[in-house]
């Protein structure tokens, strides 16, 4: 990435507060402790911090130029050979900046949102792609209002497309990214309960979600779930630009037949190709898993990319980090950690993958789901239910709301004497480490700051 120092006050409508000769910059920081030398540096205000009070830091390290809304002391810069330039908020004139560098470019770009499985779709609609393209992809869950617009910043001339995953947690935010990177290709993975503490209903998350098509233009396509009773109401309205519907259950324009569920080793199904069908290998398990790996094959069909390519992309995606991730320890124990977050929908997702699993004993260690507002009971109680309903062994619980889930199985006829509650993740490792025994599979599940790694790495370390 390369942006000149006239671009940049183009783009961010800023002004010199103290000029210097340099031209160019390329690479963009918003952490002074990441500068090397010869960055802009714009420091960004948090509810607890205030980059600008880095700035001498970052010009001792060697930033070049500096954007900055607030009234600096000439005491900082005034014998430095940088650029101060003033913008009304550094927030969006890094947004501003992301908006420019991006529409040098002219290739497809792709917008991943939904309530789960993003970072899956996001990850199989590379490995597809990248089959015939350059192809860069956002990182890990730089998502948001500020990650997205760094993660536009590594898109280079070589690049032939672009795939940015958008996350949200209020109305509002997926609109703010969607019209910086304007994607000419949109995929909404599902509509369910997460963020529902802050929307308030899964109305508002349908329409939060939808916001990643408010730049659509007529030529541009919305790949939807057309089994989610959400998405699937879109088939009735007419809009200002394409939709194309993936499924298995509902009429769709991409749909999986002939599914073949290989348990933990994934599964193979159908696609109708212009009239033939197209075997596809997945090679990580869940049936929630084809319909992320179908949003993939459609926006491979939508860059009219051969079926062979698409195919030898699907089964070269070997799964997501934290995410239905099977690890083989010692006497053929194997666990599944899933534990990069949690909702209703993806912890049955979960729950049935285990159960599937061929393994003397299936476990499933369960942490709170957060973020649940006033949906927390009705959440963790229905996931107790779909425990009554598996072929699981054993419930071992972690957390002040998974009580909620120990109703829900009880309820619904699971053994009490096979409940285990804990309080803490400490407390579930040292109870697993002395039950687990060969050829069981634990599952462990919940959201982000549970932090049931630790369990992971406490289970992995048994002697």
């Amino acid at each position: 990435m390369k942006l000149t120092i006239d671009e940049i006050l183009e783009a961010t409508q800023g002004e010199y507060l103290f000029k210097n000769i340099i031209e160019s910059v390329e690479q963009i920081i918003t952490d002074s402790r990441r500068i090397k030398g010869g960055e802009l540096f714009v420091p960004l205000v948090g509810l607890n911090f205030d980059g600008h009070d880095f700035i001498p830091q970052a010009i001792q390290q060697g930033a070049k130029i500096i954007l900055t809304h607030r009234i600096l002391d000439k005491d900082v810069y005034m014998n430095e050979k940088i650029c101060v330039i003033s913008v009304k908020d550094t927030l969006k004139a890094l947004q501003d900046l992301a908006k420019y560098h991006i529409r040098k470019f002219n290739i497809p770009i792709v917008g991943v949102t939904g309530s789960t499985g993003k970072t899956t779709t996001k990850d199989l609609i590379y490995s597809v792609l990248k089959q015939k393209y350059k192809v860069m992809k956002s990182e890990g869950n730089f998502n948001n209002h500020i990650g997205l617009p760094l993660s536009v910043f590594q898109l280079q001339k070589e690049h032939e497309a672009a795939i940015f995953e958008m996350g949200m947690s209020a109305l509002g935010e997926i609109d703010t990214l969607a019209e910086i990177v304007r994607p000419n290709i949109s995929v909404i993975t599902n509509i369910g309960l997460s963020h529902i503490e802050h929307l308030g209903s899964q109305e508002n998350i349908f329409k939060a979600k939808m916001e990643i098509a408010n730049y659509l233009e007529r030529e541009d396509v919305l790949i939807v779930n057309g089994d989610d009773p959400y998405l699937n109401g879109l088939k009735d309205q007419v809009l200002g630009f394409q939709n194309l519907f993936v499924g298995i259950h509902s009429l769709c324009d991409l749909k999986a037949d002939n599914i073949k569920d290989l348990g933990e080793a994934g599964s193979t199904f159908d696609v109708l190709f212009e009239g033939q069908p197209v075997n596809f290998r997945l090679q990580v398990p869940g049936t929630h898993n084809i319909y992320n790996a179908l949003s993939a094959i459609a926006v491979g069909r939508c860059l009219n990319m051969e079926s062979a390519m698409i195919q030898k992309g699907i089964e070269a995606y070997q799964g997501s980090a934290m995410r239905l991730h099977i690890i083989s320890i010692h006497d053929n124990i194997k666990i599944i950690n899933d534990v990069y977050n949690a909702s209703p929908d993806s912890m049955k997702a979960a729950i049935s993958v285990l159960s599937k699993a061929d393994a003397k004993r299936k476990i499933a260690v369960l942490g709170d789901m957060l973020e649940m507002g006033q949906y927390t009971k009705m959440g963790h109680y229905t996931v107790g239910c779909e425990i009554a309903k598996k072929s699981v062994d054993l419930l071992v619980v972690v957390g002040s709301s998974s009580v909620h889930m120990v109703e829900g199985a009880i309820d619904h006829g699971f053994d009490r004497e096979k409940i285990i509650v804990c309080t803490n993740n400490q407390e579930a490792t040292a109870y697993l480490k002395k039950t687990i025994k060969a050829d069981d599979m634990i599952l462990v599940k919940g959201s982000r700051s549970m932090k049931m790694e630790e369990i992971v790495a406490g289970i992995q370390e048994r002697s």
